[in-house]
């Protein structure tokens, strides 16, 4: 198989790292590729804070609710949706940046994000790496941006740790693809037997990893997604000058 395709189809989640850290050629290019991925016009409004200090790391790891594979591992990345860089540049052509103030403008950045992410990811897999990508520092965004001194029109909305795991868990299941794919048009939600039959699959994978406390994907998708479960990152956003208003 394409090795290529092999990585990204094994692709699963670590969260046991050793203390072994991450030569700096192979940080050096796991963020090379995350700066050569595409971004919307090219407008690269796109920064990577990259944090080995281990008081940093462990800072980060309680803001994120606890993850204590973050300051386990020697590498945690942040990638930081950066309108700050653009609005500089058209200062000097005396120009003024709006893009931030709309609903667009914040997509374009968080899909340019969840690209970087997924590079960083993928490259550093394809070294031999693992990762798991943190949300988590979506929940107090204020300490984050204090923490690696964010300037106003930036916004820390993901993380990834990068680290020589320890062990390897087993690929995670999915939904069946018939629900993923959608030829020539959209055909519908799953039906009640297929989300049967994925929550089954994903209660027998959580007690073969040992964790008995796994929930079903309807069950823990239903816990997070009837609120809102990081709030401080829409007031965040305003306060960084994404006001969304256009």
């Amino acid at each position: 198989m394409n090795p290529v395709l092999k990585t990204l189809l094994a692709h699963r989640s670590y969260r046991d790292y050793t203390d072994e850290p991450v030569a700096d050629a192979d940080l050096d290019a796991i963020v090379e590729a995350a700066r050569r991925a595409p971004t919307s016009v090219n407008g690269q409004a796109i920064s990577l804070v990259v944090v080995r200090d281990p008081a940093r790391r462990k800072r980060i790891a309680e803001i994120a609710g606890g993850q204590a594979w973050i300051a386990k591992a020697p590498v945690f990345v942040c990638v930081v949706i950066d309108f700050a860089k653009t609005a500089a540049a058209l200062e000097i052509l005396g120009e003024k940046q709006v893009i931030h103030e709309s609903v667009e403008g914040f997509a374009v950045g968080v899909l340019d994000a969840g690209i970087a992410l997924a590079t960083i990811s993928t490259a550093a897999r394809g070294l031999g790496l693992g990762t798991v990508c943190i949300g988590g520092i979506r929940n107090d965004p204020q300490a984050m941006i204090d923490l690696l001194g964010l300037p106003p029109l930036t916004f820390p909305i993901v993380g990834c740790v990068v680290g020589h795991f320890a062990s390897e868990p087993p690929v995670k299941p999915r939904l069946p693809v018939s629900t993923f794919r959608h030829d020539e048009a959209w055909h519908g939600t799953p039906d009640a037997a297929a989300i049967a039959a994925y929550d089954a699959e994903l209660l027998d994978y959580w007690k073969a990893v040992g964790r008995p406390d796994g929930q079903s994907w309807s069950n823990g998708t239903a816990i997070r997604y009837k609120r809102v479960y990081y709030p401080n990152t829409r007031p965040m956003v305003a306060r960084q000058g994404f006001t969304l208003e256009k």
